[in-house]
């Protein structure tokens, strides 16, 4: 399942008015259709950056934000006031418009032409008080905007503008996600329960609840021939322990694995499903958790959140979108265990299911008992991630709403070699450090399960809270557990008064 950015596009729009006759107008466009394909032109950019006449009435406001709610492929809109477009204009339509959108305060010239500015030039290029009345009309208007500072060929600008674009193609992308749930979640743990219907309204992704049998009767179906094809692709793609060879003890547990992997395939794609999670406690039929299965479809772009966490499925599948066609990967994950010494590490692991996509080489496929679930030994690929920056993100139900907490994180390779270790790791020193990110991140309410990310960085993330209304916490190398408590505190305060969004 190849996630093509490609396919989308965002709409560049431009606002002036009838005052400044035709030819200043004629400049207008000339400018904006020239911005917009050198945008569209540049690596930074994931999508199609599209060009749109000029607006200078409210009914071309009003039908340009209809015709955006209803364009199967447009994510957002970027806006630019090249002259003053007098804001009562927008109203009508910003008010209709349902798609995320990013006010781009810039301005056609770099430089001042100095010795020949004349009133001429002033007419045309008003983008600093132009883009401020449009400012307003959004603040009086409490609208979620995205706003960008800065000429639009500097990289640091059009990197602003991408890393917004990639959150808005993972918002685009939740409008129609749909979260396959095998089974309930893991019995008595609080942080994975959550108001789907609430997510419905808000988050816009479904979370549907399937018996495990419909699945084990995908996975019967697989053929034999699909099977061996499978299980030669895992031969060519990775390292086999003896165990799992042609000859070894446990090869039939490798054929199990496939047609795992095979049936959940064909129930994902033949549902339309995108993300989808399972519980090691509803294994009813299987003869292994799945584990290289899982590990295979995150790869592909499938979320995935174990013991039934439908919040981190739908929030990994989210992440994966937005890192499509960057270096590095995306993962499910979970802050397994600690290293207390010099400052403090995090062991992020699982009991099977990290994203091969982080993998530093070729992974080992292995197989090893699992001490939980009451069920054969489970295939699963064992590696150590990449390193480098990266952020760990969660989203839980804090009872009135929904809140994202990020941490940004330094991954590091493991101080010595994990022979005895039978699954994927990383390991990460947290910003600021151990003892104050975990602090806070406990403080806010932050799960177990993360979506964990080496491509990604926090400002996608908090591009995509924005875009969906819900509360953003970050912690980061500017935290202190004075100023996070009283965030928290601040926030309470703003969601009560603001009510339920």
């Amino acid at each position: 399942m190849m996630i093509d950015l490609k396919k989308f596009e965002v709409w560049f729009v431009t606002g002036s008015q009838h005052l400044y006759g035709p030819e200043t107008l004629e400049k207008v466009a000339e400018h904006s259709r020239e911005i917009a394909g050198g945008l569209d032109a540049t690596p930074q950019m994931p999508v199609r950056v599209v060009f749109k006449p000029v607006l200078t009435t409210a009914d071309a406001v009003h039908e340009l934000c209809r015709e955006a709610n209803n364009a199967a492929h447009c994510i957002g809109l970027v806006t630019w006031m090249h002259t003053f477009s007098p804001a009562k204009m927008w109203i009508a339509g910003l008010k209709a418009l349902q798609k995320p959108f990013l006010h781009l305060h810039t301005q056609y010239n770099r430089e001042l032409p100095w010795a020949t500015i004349d009133m001429d030039f002033m007419n045309l290029n008003q983008a600093a008080h132009g883009d401020r009345e449009f400012g307003f009309i959004g603040s009086r208007m409490r609208l979620d905007r995205k706003v960008v500072v800065g000429f639009w060929q500097d990289l640091e600008v059009i990197s602003e503008l991408g890393t917004w674009a990639r959150a808005a193609a993972g918002w685009h992308d939740a409008q129609h996600l749909k979260v396959a749930r095998f089974g309930d979640n893991m019995r008595n743990v609080a942080v994975t329960e959550g108001d789907k219907v609430q997510a419905k309204i808000q988050l816009a992704y479904s979370v549907d609840g399937f018996g495990v049998g419909d699945l084990v009767a995908r996975i019967h179906a697989a053929s034999d021939r699909d099977v061996d094809h499978l299980v030669s692709e895992y031969e060519d793609t990775y390292t086999l322990s003896e165990p799992l060879t042609a000859k070894g003890k446990q090869r039939a547990s490798l054929l199990d694995a496939a047609r795992i992997e095979l049936g959940l395939r064909h129930f994902l794609k033949d549902g339309n499903f995108h993300a989808f999670t399972d519980t090691f406690e509803d294994l009813h039929g299987l003869n292994q958790l799945p584990g290289i299965a899982v590990q295979r479809l995150m790869a592909d772009g499938y979320g995935f959140g174990a013991e039934g966490d439908w919040k981190t499925a739908a929030l990994v599948r989210t992440m994966k979108v937005m890192a499509a066609g960057l270096d590095a990967g995306t993962s499910f994950m979970e802050d397994y265990t600690y290293h207390l010494e010099n400052g403090g590490l995090v062991l992020g692991a699982h009991m099977l299911e990290i994203c091969p996509s982080i993998a530093s080489g070729k992974p080992s496929c292995e197989i090893h008992p699992l001490s939980i679930g009451g069920k054969g030994d489970p295939v699963r690929l064992v590696f150590d991630s990449q390193t480098g920056p990266a952020v760990v993100a969660t989203i839980v139900d804090v009872g009135e709403r929904f809140r994202m907490v990020i941490n940004k994180v330094n991954v590091i390779p493991p101080e010595v070699p994990l022979p005895k270790l039978p699954v994927a790791r990383a390991v990460w020193i947290p910003e600021p450090n151990l003892a104050v990110a975990a602090a806070c991140w406990i403080y806010a309410g932050g799960a177990h399960h993360t979506g964990f990310s080496l491509c990604l960085t926090a400002q996608h993330l908090q591009d995509y809270a924005e875009m969906a209304g819900i509360e953003c916490v970050l912690i980061d190398n500017d935290t202190t557990v004075h100023a996070c408590k009283n965030e928290l505190r601040w926030n309470d305060a703003y969601y009560r008064l603001t009510g339920w969004r």
